[in-house]
């Protein structure tokens, strides 16, 4: 059985870099004591204490702390990383709002979450969408990807 791989996050970031005091005071917080921080727990960091959710991905990734469970089912589930899968059938409306939202052929996170709104629909929805007509989503909000 071959050991899990763990990913030091902070590299990403700047050698100066430093977690924000304010948002690592939440994060430990809500955490209690797990080691990964879910997406929509991020995002309420974030709204909750008025910063960017970027903010709160670059603190985590500063502390060592994993983002889990993607809002759009793209990483962070056990056993297989991601949850979301083709759909038969990408809907019109929907399938018209994520081709005019593409940026260089991909879809931006931010799109995804604004044309599920729209929509009235999941996050899930519209990544499943993506994954049935092979359009990767980029750039999300919390810096994972």
């Amino acid at each position: 059985m071959q050991a899990e791989k763990k990913s030091d996050f902070s590299k990403k970031h700047p050698k100066e870099a430093v977690p924000d005091a304010t948002i690592r005071a939440e994060i430990e917080k809500r955490l209690k004591g797990k080691d990964k921080l879910p997406c929509a727990v991020a995002f309420a960091i974030a709204k909750d204490i008025r910063r960017l959710p970027k903010e709160v991905g670059n603190t985590a990734d500063l502390l060592g702390i994993h983002l889990s469970k993607c809002q759009l089912g793209l990483f962070g589930y056990l056993p297989e990383k991601k949850i979301v899968a083709p759909v038969g059938h990408v809907d019109g409306a929907l399938r018209e709002a994520i081709l005019g939202a593409l940026r260089d052929g991909r879809l931006p996170c931010e799109a995804a979450w604004s044309i599920a709104e729209a929509l009235e629909i999941s996050k899930m929805t519209v990544s499943a969408a993506c994954d049935t007509m092979k359009i990767k989503i980029t750039a999300c909000q919390l810096g994972a990807f």
